[in-house]
């Protein structure tokens, strides 16, 4: 019988006494099989192991109805989720957050039937518990200053309001973090003011911590640095590099030649973005793209125009060749002929 099956006698009982699962009933060997495994509702809410999902030669399996139904389980809370990043108005890119995603596994894990945060819970309790994780994160990078030392950055700004704003944060090997944002508007815009301000910060962070403090190259600034230098030696005053690229492009801008270009720059897309026709006409020209790119200097903005201008020169020359140009009120106009 162990012929007619393939197998001797002998290697019936090499494998017995392996420990394999074969038994000798009546002279025929019989094979235990694992029970297939029940898959029962709450499948759906575990996921299954790795090993699982494949097969015994490492390749994927056939989808199962489980499978099925937590895919379109994921869809519909995908759904819901883009529906209220819509609705809140949130931006795209916070799904990039560690943060979003560690709220994501959080809530699977707790299942069904969970209860959202409620409006005081997020404005109250929960606000004060993660103003005492900032603080943590803050201790940690105080302890760094004190090891490696500390930069004071201070940066001036005005708001909606036309207040003037100075912001002062810290930098270290850790990073930059937001320390203060002063209302300096009532302060008269002298060196001895700003020194005052930039003293009494080195002060709160402490002076034994400070290697330097990087401020504007405005005039009571550099006043500022010079005081403050003169009071704790040990200590660097260091113009703003942005600052410091401005100021050169405004030099830049006050050649002759320059100047005239920004004029001119200035006069064609004054003229263009104040007529909606027009701006349609320019970007079907320019495949969408604008002219004008807004920055948070001026001077900035004059030169990244000019050089969105220069890449669309062959665009704009179609345009101001074109019939739809030419059979247009604008091109009749005086002005219009000059921006041509």
């Amino acid at each position: 019988m162990w012929r007619r099956l393939g197998k001797s006698e002998d290697e019936v009982a090499e494998v017995d006494a392996r420990g394999k699962r074969v038994q000798n009933v009546g002279g025929s060997g019989i094979s235990k099989k694992k029970k297939p495994r029940h898959v029962g509702p709450m499948d759906a809410f575990v996921s299954p192991p790795k090993s699982a999902l494949m097969g015994k030669s490492g390749k994927g399996v056939q989808t199962t109805i489980n499978d099925a139904y937590k895919k379109e389980l994921r869809e519909k809370a995908c759904v819901d989720i883009a529906r209220w990043v819509y609705e809140a108005a949130i931006p795209f890119n916070a799904v990039n957050y560690d943060s979003f995603n560690a709220a994501i596994q959080s809530i699977g894990r707790y299942g069904i039937g969970m209860k959202p945060p409620s409006y005081h819970e997020v404005r109250v309790p929960l606000l004060k518990k993660e103003v005492v994780h900032t603080n943590d994160i803050m201790k940690s990078h105080r302890e760094e200053w004190a090891r490696t030392g500390c930069s004071i950055m201070s940066d001036g700004w005005k708001d909606k309001s036309h207040r003037s704003l100075i912001n002062f944060l810290v930098n270290c090997s850790k990073g930059s973090m937001f320390i203060e944002s002063i209302d300096a508007s009532s302060y008269m815009k002298t060196g001895e003011r700003m020194f005052q301000l930039l003293d009494s910060t080195v002060e709160k962070i402490g002076e034994d911590k400070v290697v330097q403090v990087i401020s504007d190259n405005d005039s009571s600034y550099v006043m500022a640095g010079r005081l403050l230098e003169a009071k704790r030696p040990h200590l660097y005053w260091t113009p703003c590099a942005a600052h410091c690229l401005d100021l050169m492009l405004e030099d830049i801008a006050k050649l002759s030649t320059i100047m005239r270009t920004i004029k001119r720059a200035i006069e064609l897309t004054g003229y263009i973005y104040n007529r909606t026709g027009l701006i349609n006409m320019m970007r079907q020209f320019t495949g969408q793209r604008n002219l004008l790119r807004p920055t948070k200097t001026r001077f900035a903005t004059s030169f990244l125009t000019l050089s969105s201008i220069h890449k669309q020169k062959e665009n704009l020359r179609k345009m101001f060749t074109s019939e739809d140009w030419t059979r247009s009120k604008w091109a009749k106009e005086l002005t219009g002929k000059r921006v041509a």
